[in-house]
């Protein structure tokens, strides 16, 4: 297959994006430092980084919302410059900020919605339907956004998306202000959803959500890309970290101060448990265990390789300049 067929062939093509922003009075902000990277369909892709990595830069270059300064981006194969209403005819998007009518009631804003990309009748009303029993909004439906809570406009928007059928969702911290069982619900459909053959690209600072939820997952700082690849991947580029957790009948006295002195990444102390992530050996890590398992009765052991909150915080740490 040709390079211009694969770029079609992808849901998200970026080549080369640059964003420069240039603040009145102040330095010019390089929030996309030439972004490469594509993303087939049907997958949910991951998109990581801490709070200033560009990630909602991104989002809004690949949603229409923002133009680059250069390189190029296409969704579906439509260029999002040059082609704007091709691309969002194919989107929906949660964005951070508010994606609500405040002054319409929850049903009006979903059935607009449904609306505006050509949804109407018996059909609109069925996923009207369908859409508040899944987000439990049966009892707002004729409450205006403006009278809900932070986190039932949130549900709202992101009830939206499923109203239609676009097959690109972008959901930028999605779950922000939900409760854990609408959440796991959430999850749920998304993992429908990206089985019925829609694309999902969604940020989240809950990395536990991205390692449960991602088929591949591109963790990027400062504009640039740090990593890339499926989770079992990611996890390779921290080999040498294991998170060992201990629960002791009684905590030995002196525990913590003794463990605090082999520097793990991660300690802590809660009555009885011991948590901690240490980088070392596996030998070094099972003796150790074996010596603590031998200061007093222990309940529960368990020792595992690296989570993706591991690998993102080994990722972003500052790593000191070689000397010269």
């Amino acid at each position: 297959m040709s390079v211009d067929s694969q770029t079609a062939a992808a849901a998200l093509a970026v080549t080369e994006l640059v964003k420069v922003y240039h603040p009145r009075g102040r330095p010019a902000v390089r929030a996309l430092d030439g972004m490469s990277f594509s993303v087939a369909r049907g997958q949910i892709f991951g998109l990581l980084g801490p709070n200033g990595a560009g990630k909602t830069t991104l989002l809004k270059i690949l949603t229409t919302l923002t133009r680059p300064t250069s390189g190029q981006a296409r969704v579906l194969g439509f260029d999002v410059t040059a082609q704007p209403l091709e691309v969002r005819r194919r989107l929906s998007v949660v964005l951070q900020e508010s994606a609500t009518e405040m002054f319409l009631t929850v049903r009006d804003n979903l059935l607009t919605f449904a609306r505006f990309h050509g949804l109407r009748g018996a059909e609109a009303r069925r996923r009207l339907e369908d859409v508040l029993a899944r987000f439990q909004l049966g009892e707002e439906a004729d409450r205006k956004v403006m009278d809900l809570s932070g986190g039932f406009r949130r549900r709202v928007q992101v009830a939206k998306m499923f109203m239609v059928d676009t097959p690109v969702l972008f959901l930028d911290e999605f779950t922000t202000g939900m409760d854990p069982l609408l959440k796991r619900d959430l999850m749920g459909y998304l993992r429908q959803e990206a089985a019925r053959g829609r694309t999902i690209v969604l940020t989240t600072q809950v990395l536990g959500e991205a390692e449960e939820l991602c088929d591949d997952i591109l963790i990027m700082n400062k504009g640039r890309q740090v990593a890339r690849g499926d989770l079992h991947s990611l996890k390779l580029l921290s080999r040498g970290i294991y998170d060992v957790a201990l629960t002791f009948e009684s905590l030995p006295p002196g525990l913590e101060a003794e463990l605090a002195r082999l520097h793990p990444l991660r300690l802590n102390v809660a009555q009885n448990t011991v948590e901690m992530t240490l980088k070392a050996e596996e030998s070094e890590v099972l003796a150790l265990v074996t010596g603590l398992a031998g200061r007093g009765r222990l309940l529960k052991m368990e020792v595992s390789g690296p989570t993706l909150e591991d690998v993102f915080i080994e990722l972003m740490e500052e790593k000191p300049a070689p000397a010269e």
